[in-house]
Parts: C-alpha cells; sequence; structure tokens
C-alpha cells in the first residue's frame, strides 16, 4: 500500500484528519505498528485519544490494524497524552498509541507511537512506513478491553506531593482539551482552589486554540488571575502535554524561564547535574544553570529527541520552551504538566515567595516569541542549510538544530520545524538595541532565501 511519506515525521505521525488520515491509512499505521510489536515480542498495547473531533473515527481505525496483526488492545478512552504514557508503567505495556494533534489546527491529528519508556522517532517512524508500503504484515487476532484508568492516575499524581504550607488559588484554562475533566481534580487534591477556565471538552476549541506558547492563547487566562487575585494561573494545549504559566500578576513565565527556576531547585540537591538546553531557550537559563552549579549540554529540540537523551545520559530533568517538561529525579522522566505545575506548587510553598517574587531575579532579557514562517515540508530542511551555512561564514554557531547564530551580544535561531511547514525563528539580545541588530540580520537571513515578510512578536 502506498501511503503519503510525509505524514510519518520526524516525532510523529501527523497529517489532515481528512485527506491524510483516511480510514484505510490509518488501519494500516495500526496493522504495521502492532507488527512492529509483534516482532519485538510484544502482543499487548494502551490506546488512547483527544477531544478532536476526528479522533474517534481514527481510533476505530487504527484499533482494527491493531487487532488483525494480533495486539490486545486497552483502551483507556479520551485521555492526555501523559495519562497514555502512564499506562505504560501502570499496565506494565511496553506499547501505545496516543491519538492526537496536540497543538496543530482542529483539522490536523495525528499518532504518537510509544515504545517502552519512549515514543519512536527518526527512523523508527519510517520503518512503520517501511513496513506499510511493502504489504509485510503479521496477522492475528487481538481482543480489546475498556479501561478508566483516571482516578488511579490522580491517585498517583497526588502521592508525589506532601501538603503544601499555605493553600493556593490557582486558574486552570483547559483550553476546551483533554485537561479538562483532570485539572479541577487535581488541583483540588493537592489542596488547592482552582478556578476552572474552558474545562468542557470540545473539539472544535470555541473559546482559543489550545497553545499555552502562544500568548494571545492565554489574555482569559490572564485576565481571570488578576480578577480572582490568584497565585499563578496554568494553561495546557490540546492533550495537556505541555503547560503555560502566569504569575499572579498576569504575566507570562515561558517554558525557558520557568526551566531556570526549576532548575535552581533540583541543583540545591544535585550540584554539578548535566542540564540540556534546547537552542530556542534564552540565555538567562544557561546562566541560571552554570550560577547554581550545574553544567548546561545543548541539544536538539523535540519531544522524542529530548526524553532519548535523558535517557542516554541519566538526565534529571529537561524541557522545552514550548511547554514540554521531563521530570525524572521524583516522576518517571514524561512531559506531564500536571507534575509540573504541583512542582511549581511546591518551590512556591517552601520558598514563601510569589512566582513573580521568584521571576524578578532571574534575567528578563529582551527576547522574542517563536515565529513562524510558512515552508513547504519539502523545503524547509534545505532552506535552513544554506542559511546556516552562509552565517557560518561571519559567526560562529550551535548547529545542533538548525542554526543559533551567535552574535557579541545576543543570539538568533533559524529552524526548521519537525511537525509542521513551517521554519521558526526566534531572537534574544541583552538590550533592546542589540535585540534590534540581532532581528534585522536573522530577518535579512530569511528573507534572502525568498520566504514570506513577517512580524515579530514579543
Amino acid at each position: 500500500m502506498k501511503v503519503g511519506a510525509d505524514i510519518f515525521r520526524e516525532y510523529d505521525i501527523r497529517g489532515d484528519a481528512d485527506q491524510d488520515l483516511t480510514d484505510g491509512v490509518v488501519e494500516a499505521i495500526g496493522r504495521a505498528y502492532g507488527t512492529w510489536l509483534r516482532r519485538k515480542g510484544v502482543s499487548r498495547a494502551s490506546l488512547g485519544g483527544d477531544v478532536r473531533l476526528s479522533t474517534g473515527r481514527i481510533r476505530a481505525a487504527v484499533t482494527r490494524g491493531l487487532l488483525v496483526a494480533g495486539i490486545d488492545v486497552a483502551d483507556i478512552g479520551e485521555v492526555t497524552t501523559p495519562l497514555l504514557y502512564w499506562s505504560l508503567r501502570h499496565l506494565e505495556l511496553k506499547g501505545g498509541v496516543m491519538i492526537t494533534g496536540s497543538h496543530n489546527p482542529p483539522n490536523m491529528n495525528g499518532l504518537k507511537l510509544c515504545w517502552d519508556k519512549g515514543t519512536l522517532w527518526g527512523d523508527e517512524v519510517q520503518a512503520i512506513r517501511r513496513l506499510i508500503e511493502a504489504d509485510d504484515f503479521e496477522t492475528g487476532k487481538g481482543t480489546l478491553t475498556r479501561q478508566d484508568l483516571s482516578g488511579s492516575y490522580l491517585e498517583m499524581l497526588a502521592s508525589k506531593f506532601q501538603p503544601f504550607k499555605r493553600k493556593f488559588r490557582v486558574v486552570c484554562d483547559s483550553g476546551n482539551g483533554t485537561a479538562g475533566p483532570l485539572a479541577r481534580r487535581f488541583f483540588e487534591s493537592l489542596g488547592c482552589e482552582c478556578v476552572p477556565l474552558f474545562e468542557e471538552p470540545d473539539g472544535r476549541f470555541p473559546n482559543h486554540h489550545p497553545d499555552p506558547q502562544k500568548r494571545e492563547n492565554l489574555q482569559a487566562l490572564i485576565a481571570k488571575v488578576r480578577e480572582t487575585g490568584a497565585d499563578v494561573g496554568f494553561a495546557f494545549d490540546g492533550d495537556a502535554d505541555r503547560i503555560g504559566v502566569a504569575d499572579e500578576h498576569g504575566e507570562v513565565v515561558f517554558g525557558d524561564r520557568l526551566m531556570a527556576l526549576y532548575w535552581r531547585d533540583i541543583l540545591k540537591t544535585h550540584p554539578g547535574a548535566e542540564a540540556i538546553i534546547e537552542p530556542k531557550c534564552s540565555m538567562a537559563l544557561e546562566e541560571e544553570v552554570v550560577k547554581c552549579g550545574g553544567r548546561p549540554l545543548y541539544w536538539k529540540s523535540g519531544h522524542s529527541v529530548i526524553k532519548a537523551k535523558m535517557r542516554e545520559i541519566n538526565a534529571l530533568f529537561a524541557g522545552e520552551y514550548s511547554g514540554h517538561m521531563f521530570f525524572a529525579d521524583e516522576y518517571y522522566g514524561f512531559d506531564d504538566p500536571f507534575y509540573a505545575a504541583g512542582r511549581l506548587l511546591r518551590i512556591l510553598s517552601n520558598e514563601g515567595k510569589t512566582l513573580g517574587e521568584l521571576m524578578s531575579s532571574i534575567p528578563l532579557y529582551p527576547i522574542t516569541e517563536e515565529v513562524r514562517i510558512p515552508c513547504p515540508d519539502t523545503q524547509k530542511f534545505d532552506v535552513v542549510a544554506r542559511i546556516r551555512d552562509a552565517a557560518l561564514k561571519d559567526h560562529e554557531g550551535i548547529t545542533l538544530d538548525g542554526i543559533r547564530i551567535l552574535y557579541k551580544d545576543g543570539w538568533g535561531l533559524i529552524r526548521a520545524s519537525n511537525t509542521q511547514p513551517v521554519i521558526t525563528v526566534r531572537c534574544e539580545g541583552r538590550d533592546r538595541e542589540s535585540l534590534t541588530r540581532v532581528m534585522d540580520d536573522v530577518k535579512r537571513r530569511v528573507r534572502a532565501e525568498g520566504l514570506p515578510d513577517f512580524t515579530w512578536t514579543f
């Protein structure tokens, strides 16, 4: 069977739900993944999905494929991605499938395929495609069971935290995604007063798009934090594997500076630990890690790539600017924003300070948000390679993932997204003047490749 190669991406399988992920394609993916598992001696897998309108259909199709490959399927229903990851530990499984479009537009959807303590990425994803194209499948007759693990999952989370020294009021914006049925229960289990926003699951995402990396999607959260006098606000993406945070004043704390706060806490008990940093992150993160006695290690962006690197070096913690947070010091090492929220509340409890007070001691350099510039999947990596090669003629740079051009007073990142047909750019400077110089040079390099003009956001 011939399938569109462009849906098999670096970290997962993703495409337009109606055009790319038809029933026939998805059933073939399920059968190929089931075959892949069978040949590794695995005969059972868990299955979950987000709230998108296409997820039920896709889940049914992938189930058929898994069953005919001889895989017993434990369908755990409409869940967050972290709950799906946890199901592998709880049910003692090595295989699992999460149907989710994550933070992408509502017409998109995808499949995250699990193996052991991680997810398939790179050539492992391509191996699934090759099995389909070769019509190389195992045959069997699996069984289907349905289980609700939400109560057990929430009990596990609550067990990770001792009672806080004070009661927190938190605002929780679930964005009509999968976090909605669980978030209030989680925060109340920690003794918090929870003010919910958009907790009713709705795959149309009628209130705002569930992507907490974008400031425009956090406006309701910011307003509600200020209105209610909350201690902190939390936002989650569509499948609830990323966290967004606003302090008591409604000021957004993006993932890189949030990681600096986490590392400050972790390095107190683990001095000298190696800290993975992705190229999108502020200079403030590296500086805070060094200041606290850690050892920075720049590595590629992407949740699967970072988790694999964490396992390789036995890292205690890592994260992404986008809000993925991977705790392995006291947790399982997968990205769970509920656990990340609990860790932040624990820090606030122990420090006896507000989040705004704690963040005020971490430098806030002038920095842009990540800007996404349309570029076809077939061209984006070549475009970035040309920009990288040209930049290295007159600048030093970090080239693990695109290029982070190093200027004397800042940096500019240009990289190809592994999940969307876009090139992303972000810049930072020591001051506003240096940031302007960096932005001008980065835009010049991008525009020289014929890409459309764009507006910087802050």
